[in-house]
């Protein structure tokens, strides 16, 4: 073969007529941030935050309706005293109202987490807004139907309608949004729902005198947390504004959460993965 022709072989590619690949266009940056997995470093301070909101509500609606709308132990007895003496009170029903709304709350929140990913950005975020939009609609049929103003104790033989029911409903069913991203993250402790438990595990850690103790301060945040929304919202029942305004203030708290978790660190993506 003549060296001109072995130096034009020699020279050219192996793979003449081969094509390079396409690069495949990554996600647009506003894209890949909402499917991001929020980092789970520190996000007890929002789930103890949450604690406020809780007390806040409750506080409001068990002063106005005698019923609560988060922490279901209290509902369940007075369900189970009303059952005894059903002519005695109406209490009875709003607790139920709430105790079923919650757990058909869990249902729908749990699956709507599982599906889309627990802990993904935007799955996160419409969390908290649906909580938001629905404590929002609360308030509102609350103002407007002129319901949850007071400034003593609930009756226990009122009449209830759906001016008190469906409010209660809704805020029941949007409170086990906070309980389901705290298993999302793995910080079950910090349900925002309970407090029982958390006194337990508190006074019982052997390490209760530690220097450094995270656990130790979460489980002394939360009550705090909730005994200072449970006082704003007891001012609010009391106050003009009565209940709505505490709704309201929910409202807006649960719209912080929201833009919280949109700039919230995100968990670090495997090498390579774009």
């Amino acid at each position: 073969m003549p060296a001109n022709e072995r130096g034009v072989d020699e020279g050219s590619p192996l793979l003449r007529h081969s094509r390079a690949k396409p690069t495949v266009p990554s996600k647009p940056r506003w894209r890949r941030h909402l499917t991001e997995q929020v980092s789970r470093e520190r996000a007890d301070v929002v789930l103890v935050f949450c604690y406020l909101i809780t007390g806040l509500l409750d506080s409001a609606s068990i002063s106005v309706w005698g019923s609560f709308v988060s922490m279901q132990t209290g509902n369940t007895i007075y369900i189970a005293l009303g059952l005894a003496s059903p002519s005695l009170s109406t209490r009875w029903i709003k607790s139920s109202v709430s105790v079923l709304s919650f757990c058909v709350g869990s249902f729908i929140f749990s699956r709507f987490h599982r599906f889309f990913s627990p802990k993904r950005r935007w799955v996160m975020c419409v969390s908290f807004t649906a909580q938001l939009l629905l404590t929002a609609v609360a308030a509102s049929l609350v103002a407007v139907a002129g319901t949850g103003t007071g400034t003593g104790p609930p009756s226990d033989t009122e009449e209830v309608g759906w001016q008190v029911l469906v409010p209660i409903a809704l805020l029941a069913f949007q409170s086990c949004g906070q309980a389901i991203i705290s298993r999302a993250l793995r910080h079950n402790a910090l349900n925002s729902v309970a407090l029982t438990a958390n006194y337990c595990d508190l006074f019982s850690d052997v390490d209760l005198f530690a220097p450094r103790n995270a656990e130790r301060n979460r489980r002394t945040a939360a009550p705090l947390c909730l005994l200072l929304g449970a006082f704003i919202g007891g001012k609010f029942a009391h106050s003009s504004v009565g209940v709505a305004g505490a709704l309201w203030t929910a409202t807006a708290l649960k719209a912080l959460v929201v833009v919280v978790w949109l700039v919230w660190p995100a968990k670090p993506r495997p090498i390579g993965e774009t």
